[in-house]
């Protein structure tokens, strides 16, 4: 007897009665039973969201075939995908080393269901890192002068490794318009975000001499207002006047860490829809 195999469907559509019947329907009538379902209507944006987590007979691209039929009846966006096909991730960083340390003991202790093709750095110093690893570690370094030739390798390596979704793991480079343009939806980035907010050289020290109750991070999607795509996670940490520029610095490191992985997991796990230039998140 054949295994059940397991699939991912999430789906976006005009807010409309009968949406959810029609889903559930048609896994009823192709034997697929239901593991897990969240769904959202957006009042405002008279939009539906929901993600389907079920079981049934192996055959993708027969469930594909049949949402697709589907689709144009209630003008619906849809992916589907089998679990058992793990997203591969290309990871982008510079010298801070944080992040990318926590995505490789994540997935090395099987707490994060990714797998992550390559690295690719603009400096060569996390190869060592890297590679202890047994991940490919490519040395891009890029200049203004050469950034476009740059960034043609990354989309190539993109290509290659077949990848799903970038990282921006402390990558300290501003991609270009085009780059964010052709990874539009499947590239995360991370950045620090104070209240206030303090941008440019040592942020955690500008904090620190303002006093901050408060130091934090966002996880968002990449687009090419910097910093400024749609918000996946965030995540703060309380702190006084007893921490120093140091203190910060150590903490903000671990909110950083902790908020990317959330959000490549939750991207990972297909439970993050974008709803104009907000996410629909539905976490465990």
């Amino acid at each position: 007897m054949t295994s059940p195999a397991e699939y991912i469907l999430t789906l976006s559509c005009p807010d409309r009665p009968g949406v959810v019947a029609a889903v559930s329907g048609l896994l009823a009538g192709r034997g697929c039973n239901i593991i897990e379902s969240q769904q959202f209507g957006d009042r405002v944006a008279e939009r539906f969201f929901m993600r389907v987590q079920f079981a049934g007979p192996p055959g993708e691209d027969e469930l594909n075939a049949a949402f697709a039929a589907l689709a144009p009846d209630f003008g619906m966006e849809f992916t589907l995908r089998d679990v058992a096909r793990k997203p591969r991730v290309l990871i982008m960083v510079s010298r801070f080393d944080h992040c990318l340390n926590d995505l490789l003991y994540r997935v090395r202790s099987k707490a994060l269901d990714i797998e992550i093709a390559a690295v690719v750095s603009n400096h060569p110093d996390l190869r060592p890192l890297t590679q202890s690893y047994g991940i490919d570690y490519h040395h891009l370094p890029v200049t203004p002068e050469t950034k476009a030739r740059q960034e043609a390798e990354v989309l190539a390596l993109v290509e290659h490794y077949q990848v799903d979704l970038v990282v921006l793991a402390r990558y300290m480079q501003v991609l270009s318009e085009n780059l964010c343009a052709k990874l539009a939806g499947r590239a995360i980035n991370i950045h620090h975000s104070f209240l206030p907010s303090f941008k440019g050289a040592k942020p955690y020290h500008q904090a620190y001499n303002r006093g901050v109750k408060l130091i934090g991070a966002t996880a968002h999607y990449v687009t090419s207002d910097l910093d400024e795509g749609p918000i996946i996670e965030q995540e703060v940490a309380r702190v006084n006047h007893s921490h120093s520029p140091e203190d910060l610095v150590a903490i903000g490191r671990d909110v950083e860490s902790l908020v990317l992985a959330r959000a490549v997991k939750w991207h990972a796990e297909q439970r993050v829809l974008l709803d104009g230039h907000k996410t629909v998140v539905f976490p465990r």
